[in-house]
């Protein structure tokens, strides 16, 4: 065929105006595969991949530890906000840390003098309760006993110490061993924790049952090279995030964003440098950028992926207040074509509220999709439901909102050291979405399918449609958006999820 339906991408953008996600469709292509065909795996950052294409935003009702939790298990990954102490964030990202691993090598550790009242604090605060015992009550230690729930559970004097309630005939695996082989001998035991010991009977590991347990229920859960989940933390771009930095680190992070609303700074690159000099293999997200000119700064500053999207979040009012920003979609697809000649991947931040927002950001070159008021809702999302005319929702404000400005937002957008508070955002509500871990699987297969509409079984083979001017796209009217919706119904009954 000499002429095609649609225009590629390239024809769609040099136009003079910028686009949104809803301004265009993409053109179907040929279908020869099933949607459990479709491999959604792409690189999050540099030297970073995952599973599937998700990334929760760094917002004080989005991401915490459950947020990141749950994502990084469903082979995404959580971005923990800074609107917090460093302590807290620290915290936060330790919770992720010590939640699913092989071999545990910081594992939470008492003393015989403990009492059960510290089991149930830690149990209160990490959602576990094996705890192993050694002499003095720390790692390299000693192993004396450990104490699981069978010894406690029971127990109305939670004031008695660990000595008279914790098992001393404990199980153990030298130092050394494989993981295959601490597997087999859990298995085979049919204990819950395997404590890992040196010659000296010294506490130097923990592997747990429960982690068996999950590695067989997540199998595209993302991890780093100590089988480990994967976490991002948020700082900004003030020299006194230097010792929040450090602080995340030593908490064991693996991916720092720079939080900025504008990217193209000098207080950005400075930080970039820093990190890259101090810590060179922590991988580093840069942004928020829209333009070429701003990803070409702070590519060579030396970011590992980069955040694009200025003013597109629902809660967003930044385009409106400033008149400074660019059309998302846009953004996404200048952007990501000029990084992608520095094999740097972009990430579509704000602007996505659908299944098909996610599948076009990522039509446009985008290798994953940072949401904030889609993962607001849910289970495990901070703050509690609260009722409104009847409907089950949840707090959800911009980080530019009076609300979160003042909690400690300011920094993101220069504004900690200004008497005048100029707010970018607003806070709302959204509604309950129930627990991501029937919402991702949701979002994974309608993007599935998405793809195979579209004709393509990989991330990576949309790309070189893209930009082999195969992938065919075409404007919408008005008229053509509310034809794609639900129009002249009397009433319907609208579907749980959108």
């Amino acid at each position: 065929m000499e002429s095609r339906d649609g225009f590629s991408a390239e024809e769609l953008f040099t136009k003079k105006t910028g686009r949104a996600y809803n301004d265009f469709i993409i053109l179907p292509g040929y279908i020869d595969f099933l949607p459990e065909e479709v491999n959604l795996e792409t690189n999050l950052t540099r030297n970073i991949s995952i599973k599937n294409p998700l990334v929760s935003s760094p917002m004080d009702t989005v991401t915490e530890a459950g947020m990141a939790i749950g994502l990084a298990l469903l082979g995404g990954i959580g971005i923990i906000h800074y609107n917090n102490t460093i302590k807290q964030q620290m915290d936060e990202v330790r919770k992720v840390k010590r939640y699913e691993n092989g071999f545990i090598t910081d594992p939470i550790v008492l003393a015989p003098g403990n009492r059960i009242t510290d089991i149930d604090r830690i149990k209160d605060e990490y959602g576990f309760s094996g705890i192993p015992i050694t002499e003095n009550g720390k790692l390299n230690s000693k192993v004396v006993g450990i104490v699981s729930n069978r010894d406690i559970d029971f127990e109305t004097d939670r004031s008695k110490m660990l000595s008279e309630v914790m098992t001393r005939d404990i199980l153990t695996a030298k130092k050394g061993i494989s993981l295959v082989e601490a597997n087999n001998i859990l298995k085979k035991s049919k204990k819950g924790k395997l404590p890992i010991v040196d010659e000296k009977g010294c506490l130097v590991a923990l592997m747990s049952r429960s982690d068996l347990q999950k590695n067989r229920e997540y199998p595209l859960a993302s991890k780093d090279t100590r089988k480990q989940l994967l976490v991002g933390a948020a700082i900004s771009t003030k020299k006194d995030s230097i010792e929040r930095l450090d602080a995340l680190v030593e908490a064991g992070v693996n991916i720092i964003v720079i939080d900025s609303a504008q990217g193209n700074s000098i207080f950005q690159t400075d930080m970039i440098q820093y990190i890259k000099k101090n810590y060179p293999e922590l991988e580093v997200i840069g942004g928020n950028v829209v333009t070429e000119e701003q990803c070409d700064v702070l590519i060579r500053a030396g970011v590992d992926a980069l955040r694009i999207g200025m003013g597109p979040g629902s809660i967003c009012t930044t385009q409106m207040t400033m008149s400074v920003g660019r059309a998302q979609a846009t953004a996404v697809y200048k952007t990501a074509g000029y990084a992608k000649k520095f094999n740097i991947p972009v990430i579509a931040d704000g602007g996505i509220s659908t299944i098909g927002h996610i599948s076009k950001a990522l039509s446009l070159g985008a290798s994953t999709v940072m949401m904030g008021s889609m993962f607001a809702g849910t289970a495990e999302a901070p703050g509690e439901y609260f009722y409104e005319k009847g409907v089950r929702l949840k707090k959800y404000r911009g980080m530019a909102s009076q609300e979160a400005m003042e909690a400690g937002g300011k920094k993101r957008y220069f504004a900690d050291e200004s008497n005048i508070m100029v707010v970018q955002g607003v806070s709302g509500a959204v509604v309950d979405k129930g627990s991501l871990f029937d919402y991702v699987p949701y979002l994974i297969q309608g993007l599935k399918h998405s793809f195979q509409d579209i004709g393509v079984k990989s991330v990576r083979l949309l790309h070189e449609k893209l930009y082999g001017n195969d992938l065919r796209f075409e404007l919408r009217s008005s008229s053509a958006q509310m034809e794609g919706g639900v129009h002249d119904m009397y009433s319907y009954k609208e579907p749980k999820y959108i």
